[in-house]
Order: structure tokens, then sequence, then C-alpha cells
């Protein structure tokens, strides 16, 4: 009966681990492996470039197997093209050189039963010399400072509502109505406190890109659970609690390339669909430093592509950001692509129509993060990837290069527009290490 016992557990053991250990990538047959030949995927301008390209189909390097590739600046079209063939699974592709600071991209396909697959990866040349093409105005801090004043003359308003779903023994969630204006605009978000009484650093959280409901709201429910307040928003007045299927309908109808959000009202720097969402994001942190649980003395930053665009520049409008946190950052030297390379989400030049007006380029540059970057004092942590077509990392290099604040990166040059769970907890931990 012992024999018995133990032997299905060895089995029911087994089971759970053959579930686990999925192939890499998830479930996939074939994998590709890209081997720069500089172990950190950088190169002088000047220098040349080769990577050597690896293929397997279920663990098994394919030999023989035809490869395109072709060449090209990232996020631009290719100008170089070739194949190779696979000895033994593996050949090697010169990705030749830069003149200028930037990166460059290798887009490969190989055709295997029928089935095309593909991959890319990008190295830099010397990525710490790129510039921005986006340039600031003259009145770049007269007119955020007149915007903001205009915006705290109406009085902090706000409604805040238990949410018993997203508590737990360690930390409280509230929904929390916020309202901007006389005019009754508002952005919604949950508040995340730790349960204990106490005093705590607070931290704001904008969101990625699109119209949808706050994603995930406990992913990151360790902030409270270790000792901050959090306070996750979206930034375009729908309740998070509206089920799925509205925010489809709603994203649907005000999110294609003639009038997505990121557009609307381009050709005036007043009447920009974004000005009430920074000026969103600057109300949120008269919220959190009105609570009676806040410390008194740090206030954070956090958020990841549009959300990391929206904490630097909240970073850069408001002066009580003590440290800021940012991934891959969206919205970042927008108008790059008049320079002949990459320009940052949401590609304007590339994916939107009569973008390239005077009145739409002098308006950008009041919105752009570069402009922001560049009044940041505080310590900022950066993240981001090399093989990122989001948010490429041609832009956020250019938003680390300048930063002229205390600032440090992790760059993960393998991801594309991703972060791990890891590299999440560990922004987490940056924060701890900078709290006053």
């Amino acid at each position: 009966m012992k024999n018995r016992f133990l032997s299905m557990l060895i089995g029911a053991v087994l089971f759970v681990l053959s579930v686990a250990a999925e192939n890499y990538p998830y479930r996939s047959d074939v994998l590709w492996v890209t081997v720069p030949d500089h172990a950190d995927w950088l190169y002088k301008t000047g220098e040349k470039a080769k990577i050597e390209v690896q293929f397997y189909k279920y663990g098994v390097p394919q030999d023989g197997v035809e490869v395109l590739y072709e060449l090209g600046g990232d996020m631009m079209p290719s100008d170089t093209k070739g194949t190779v063939k696979l000895k033994n699974g593996k050949a090697v592709i010169s990705m030749g050189t830069m003149k200028e600071p930037g990166f460059r991209d290798c887009r490969l396909t190989a055709k295997v039963g029928g089935k095309t697959y593909s991959h890319h990866i990008k190295v830099g040349f010397s990525p710490e010399k790129l510039q921005p093409y986006t340039q600031l105005p003259s009145d770049f801090n007269e007119f955020w400072n007149k915007t903001k004043a205009e915006a705290a003359q109406f009085p902090l308003t706000y409604t805040k509502e238990y949410v018993k779903k997203y508590s737990t023994d360690k930390m409280d969630c509230y929904l929390i109505r916020l309202q901007l204006n006389k005019q009754n605009q508002c952005i919604y978000g949950y508040l995340f406190y730790p349960k204990a009484e106490g005093k705590y650093p607070v931290v704001l959280c904008p969101p990625g890109a699109g119209i949808k409901t706050i994603k995930g709201p406990m992913r990151h429910k360790y902030y409270a659970e270790e000792g901050c307040i959090r306070f996750e928003i979206e930034i375009h007045g729908l309740n998070p609690e509206l089920d799925e299927d509205t925010f489809g309908e709603i994203s649907r109808a005000f999110s294609s390339r003639e009038n997505g959000y990121l557009v609307n009202g381009l050709d005036s720097r007043e009447n920009y669909y974004m000005k009430r969402v920074y000026l969103a994001c600057v109300r949120s942190i008269d919220l959190l430093t009105s609570l009676p649980e806040w410390d008194g003395k740090n206030v954070i930053v956090q958020g990841g592509s549009q959300g990391g665009a929206l904490a630097l520049i909240t970073a850069g409008l408001d002066k009580r950001v003590t440290a800021c946190v940012a991934n891959h950052p969206a919205l970042s030297d927008m108008a790059g692509y008049k320079a002949g390379r990459a320009g940052g989400y949401p590609h304007l030049f590339k994916n939107t129509v009569d973008m390239d007006t005077p009145a739409k380029m002098k308006t950008l540059a009041y919105y752009d993060v570069v402009n922001f970057a560049k009044q940041i004092t505080v310590p900022v942590y950066m993240t981001w990837g090399f093989n990122d077509n989001t948010c490429p990392p041609t832009t956020s290099y250019i938003v680390y290069n300048v930063l002229n604040c205390p600032k440090e990166a992790l760059i993960t040059p393998v991801n594309e527009h991703w972060t791990s769970e890891d590299t999440e907890y560990g922004h987490l931990l940056w924060i701890k290490k900078h709290l006053k």
C-alpha cells in the first residue's frame, strides 16, 4: 500500500512537471537562437557586426534549411537582402555597420514543412550618442506652468469605493473616481493601501496605450503588501468595472488610425487630447499627497510603454515626484522618422496619414517625452530591450541620453515589448533603495 501511494505521488509530480515544463518560446516546435559576435549586442560606429543564426525544430538542429534575411535600420525598410543555408543548424550573417549612431535590424524567415517561421534581432552602434530630432520649444515650461496653474484652480474632488475582490489580508483596494475639471471629466483608478496603520510612500502607475480596462490590477499587489500606497489609473474616464465587451466596442469606435486619441486635436497644443491626460497625472499626485497615510516624503511614478512615457512626463511636470521608473517609454522623439530613423510609438509618420504639417509638428514638441525628460532632476531607473518594435531601442536610448539627473538602466537586449516578472519586481526593489 505504501509503495502504491509513493508511485501515485511520483506520478502526480511528474504530471505537474510535464505541464509546467513547456518549450521556449511557449509551445513552439521551433526555436531561433541569434548570437551577435559582441556579447552585449553593441558596436561602435564603423565596426562590423556578425550574428550566428541557429534554428531548431523539436530541439534538433535543422540542416540544409535556407534562411532569408533582410537588413535595415531600426523600424526602417530593408537595404540588403540575402540567403544563407544552415549547416548543422547554424549559419553566420554579416550585418554590416553604421556610420551614424543607431540600430540595425536583421529580419529572418525560414520555411520548414510548408510553414514559414520568422525572427529578428537588432544590434546597436554607439547608441549612447543618439540625440533627439525633437527640439525643446522656447516657451515649453511657460506653457506647462500656465496649464498646470489653470488646472489647479479646480478643487480636488473624488469618490472612493471599497473593492473587496482586490483586497487581501495585507491590503485594501478602493475604486477612485477622480474629477479633473468643471466639465466633469474624470479618470478612474484602483488605490491600494497596506492594511496596517502607518505612513507610506505613494506610487502612481499610469497605463499602457489603448482604450481598455485596468489590466491585472493584482499583478503588482506586492507594492501595497510590502509598504507602498499604489494608484493604478486609466486615462479616458471609463470605469474599469465595465465589462470587456463594452470596452471592446468603445475601443473599436475610437482607436482607428483616423480618430485615435493619440491624434485627437493634434493641430493645437491647447486642444490635444493628451493635455488632459498629462494633467490627470498631476491631479493624481494631488490625490496621493492629500492622503493622511502618505509619509510626506516619497512620491514615485512607475509605468511601462505609454505608462513609462507618462511616468517620465509626470516626473518632468511635477516637482513633488521624488523618483521615477520607466520601461521602454512610448511617445518619445515621435518625429524621429523625419531624421531618417525610428521615431517613437505611436509611429505617427508610419501609421497615420497627413501627419507632417507645421501645426502638428509644433504640438508634438510640447508633448514629447524627450522634452519632459530634460526637466527631470530626481533619480530615474529605465529598462528596455533591443528587439522591441513597439517602442524601439533608438527612442529609449534617446530619452536616457537626454536625462540630466541621477540615472540607472537595465538593458535586456533580447526583449521585445515585454518585461519579466523578475524585472517588474526589481522596480520595487529599486524604489525601496531610493526612499527618503
